[in-house]
């Protein structure tokens, strides 16, 4: 039986960047996963990852990709070309840090036998502390449906649970993330208004 690592790669404070992470959170709490499948947070880890895809068969990503369509677009991407768009036009490290993963586990012969990239052109990422944008949330079912799709022509079939797992504290989930974050004039989110007075100050 093929091992399979759905992984989901991203940085969750930075809106859209977060698709990945929230992708493999809903992935994680829409089924009852056998043991030769594992579903990852990746985060921003990068070559801390390369254990986990040299010993996968089959990876499956899903990530905020800058592919240079228009914001909410969702494209799949396969195989050899995956490297190429991971880092085509890096919004962040942790692309960097990816590529860098796939290129050492090819270098050391262990590189999973299929890769497929679930990516989402990102709305907005330049606000800190801030979640998916309508368009790119919309993506997330979708996303998810394609990778079980996919799992299942790999051989293994999914049980649909009903949100029973979660892949994170509960204190990161994308519901208590979103509710615990304050409005735009309790908290400035392009700098603090003191620091920038004080700078005007000096000129």
């Amino acid at each position: 039986m093929a091992r399979i690592l759905v992984l989901g790669i991203g940085n969750i404070l930075w809106a859209d960047e977060g698709f990945g992470v929230r992708c493999a959170e809903a992935f994680a709490e829409s089924f009852r996963v056998p043991p030769e499948v594992q579903v990852m947070d990746g985060g921003t880890q990068g070559l801390y990852l390369l254990p986990y895809v040299q010993e996968a068969d089959c990876l499956i990503v899903f990530d905020a990709v800058d592919y240079g369509l228009a914001p909410g677009t969702m494209k799949i991407v396969e195989d050899a070309e995956v490297p190429r768009f991971m880092g085509v036009k890096k919004m962040s490290l942790h692309q960097t840090g990816f590529q860098e993963v796939i290129a050492a586990a090819e270098l050391t012969g262990q590189a999973p036998r299929h890769l497929l990239l679930i990516g989402v052109q990102p709305v907005e990422l330049d606000d800190f502390g801030g979640s998916l944008r309508p368009a790119v949330k919309d993506c997330i079912a979708r996303a998810v449906s394609i990778a079980a799709e996919r799992i299942a022509v790999w051989g293994v079939h999914l049980v649909p649970a009903a949100g029973t797992a979660e892949l994170n504290d509960g204190a990161l989930s994308l519901s208590a993330y979103e509710s615990g974050r304050p409005s735009a004039e309790d908290a400035c989110r392009i700098g603090d208004d003191r620091f920038l007075a004080r700078r005007a100050g000096d000129a």
